[in-house]
Parts: C-alpha cells; sequence; structure tokens
C-alpha cells in the first residue's frame, strides 16, 4: 500500500514537472521609462488606430468579462471627464474576443473615451500584460512612467496629483525627471 501511495507521488510530480517546465515563459514587460507608442488597433468602428502622441496617456488593458475591470470604469470616467480638456487622454484597449458584444458594453457604460481592440491580444502582450486590468500612465514623450496593476480608483488624491504633475510638464523634457511604479493595493 505504501509503495503504491509513492508510486502515485511520482507520477503526479513527473506529469506536475512537464506542465511547468512546458509553460510558455511570461512576456517581457514594458520597463518604465520605455516608449509607449508604436502599435495600431482597430477602434469600436474598425477604423485603425495608434496612441496620441505629445499627450499624457492613460493606457488601460481590460476585458468586459473582468469583474475588477468593470468595477474601474466609473473612475475612469470621471478621471476622464476632470483631465481630458487639459490634455489627458484615456485608451482602454480590451481584449474581448466578440467586438459587438464589446461596443454594446461601450454604449452600456457611457464610456467617452477612445476604446481599443485587441482581439488577437499581441498588444496586451508586447506590454506584458497578463492579467486584467493593468494600466500605464505614458508622459507627454511617450514614455511608460507608471505601471498599475489591478483595478485602480483613478479619482484618489495620490493618482489624481500625479496626472496633475504629468500634465503641467513640458511637451519637451530637458531634464531627467525620476519615474516608478505606483503601487495599488486595492
Amino acid at each position: 500500500m505504501k509503495y503504491r501511495w509513492l508510486l502515485v507521488l511520482l507520477i503526479m510530480g513527473v506529469i506536475g514537472s512537464t506542465v511547468w517546465l512546458g509553460m510558455p515563459k511570461a512576456p517581457a514587460a514594458v520597463r518604465i521609462s520605455e516608449a509607449g507608442t508604436g502599435f495600431k488597433l482597430p477602434d469600436l468602428q474598425g477604423v485603425m488606430q495608434s496612441l496620441p502622441e505629445g499627450e499624457v496617456v492613460l493606457l488601460n488593458f481590460w476585458a468586459t468579462w473582468c469583474p475588477p475591470c468593470r468595477k474601474e470604469i466609473p473612475s475612469m470616467v470621471e478621471l476622464h471627464e476632470k483631465f481630458a480638456a487639459q490634455g489627458l487622454k484615456v485608451v482602454a484597449v480590451s481584449v474581448d474576443q466578440n467586438r459587438d458584444h464589446l461596443s454594446s458594453f461601450v454604449r452600456e457604460q457611457q464610456m467617452p473615451f477612445q476604446v481599443l481592440h485587441d482581439a488577437d491580444t499581441l498588444v496586451s502582450q508586447g506590454y506584458g500584460v497578463f492579467r486584467f486590468p493593468e494600466s500605464f500612465l505614458i508622459d507627454k514623450q511617450g514614455k511608460v512612467r507608471y505601471h498599475l496593476l489591478g483595478a485602480v480608483d483613478w479619482m484618489s488624491a495620490p493618482l489624481v496629483k500625479t496626472i496633475e504633475g504629468m500634465l503641467a510638464e513640458p511637451t519637451l523634457q530637458t531634464n531627467g525627471s525620476s519615474s516608478g511604479e505606483l503601487e495599488n493595493n486595492g
């Protein structure tokens, strides 16, 4: 009886090791300060779009089937309404498969910002995104300044202050700026 359990454990260990070693490696994430531009994705009308240049951009990767993503949308809408006139561009990149379902959801949620469709997840993978939501704050020079994991309250005081600071920066920076990751514990 003892040997039978040992044999079962040995077989389970071999199977587990084989599966673990056969898994693909996680894609390399975009490092803070790397350029955040360089892709084109279709919007909900099928027109190819790229990230705005010379603007502060909140780039958010999400999906309609993701509960934390859904929770985050109202604060993104509020952030857009507060800062759009000052130059903040919110770009929400959905990894949903069905564009019609995505379009309906965007209409229902009254998402006033740009929504792009990454059905094959190639752009998401290029940013190292494999869990949702994930967001990147990109400065006016097109550099990723902050990478935020999970649902975010975009109207929280630290984030509002960070975005206000980024919006106040000149378009062409002459001095190096410090960058870092914002931690999201929510």
